[in-house]
């Protein structure tokens, strides 16, 4: 690039350098469109805090386990089969998919949907550690993805505390949390039921791993900071 002067119009320089007519004009960048292949509040709640535009569209899919398919393997299958639903509805994009199991002696442990149920899980699961197998799928259906599927899971070990009856009862009461595997909110009440947790993404045990979603956008060329 010169700078500090304008050729006139007599200078030979002027001559060498292209008119307006013959300057190509790179097209404006634009974000791909991003998909949260999910209805979960918990998992729109993490995405924004990424700070990118997105859109929620929840998938129409059978969640029941396979017979004879461990806990891993379901999550991993769930997460892929919930982003390729969305991804097949809709045009070039960028579509995440989550799914979480939890274990405890390698058995499934689910939404128990009403108290007595969310009751007996927390008393099976006291003083123990329980398995959460959080997975996630970024599927990019863009003609030109270099990375079109990229799909992982984060084990996060948790250990609860030995509680009386009395409070994991009054806990359930006070939080209802019975639209969550294991029966408890970390990121509220939930947390003081908690005596450790172990995992090397944060955020997975609420539904979605920030840490290696962010990796995987930028696989794709999500930018974050900056233009």
């Amino acid at each position: 690039m010169i700078t500090g002067f304008i050729p006139d119009s007599h200078s030979g320089l002027a001559n060498l350098l292209p008119s307006p007519a013959h300057l190509s004009v790179m097209p404006p960048q634009h974000p791909p469109r991003l998909i949260l292949a999910s209805g979960s509040a918990y998992r729109r709640e993490l995405l924004t805090r990424l700070r990118l535009p997105f859109e929620v569209l929840p998938p129409d899919l059978d969640e029941t386990p396979i017979a004879g398919e461990t806990p891993p393997d379901t999550a991993l299958r769930l997460s892929q089969a919930k982003a390729e639903a969305v991804a097949n509805q809709i045009g070039p994009a960028l579509v995440i998919g989550s799914d979480q199991v939890a274990t405890l002696d390698g058995e499934h442990i689910g939404k128990p949907g009403n108290h007595e149920r969310a009751l007996e899980q927390l008393k099976k699961m006291r003083g123990r550690d329980v398995i959460f197998h959080t997975a996630l799928c970024l599927l990019d259906s863009r003609p030109d993805a270099e990375h079109s599927l990229q799909l992982t899971n984060i084990q996060t070990i948790v250990r609860l505390h030995n509680l009386p009856d009395n409070e994991l009862d009054a806990y359930l009461r006070i939080e209802q949390p019975y639209d969550c595997a294991g029966s408890a909110k970390n990121e509220g009440l939930g947390i003081a039921l908690i005596e450790s947790i172990d995992s090397n993404d944060p955020t997975a045990l609420t539904g979605l791993p920030l840490i290696a979603l962010t990796n995987m956008l930028r696989r794709a060329g999500v930018v974050f900071f900056g233009s």
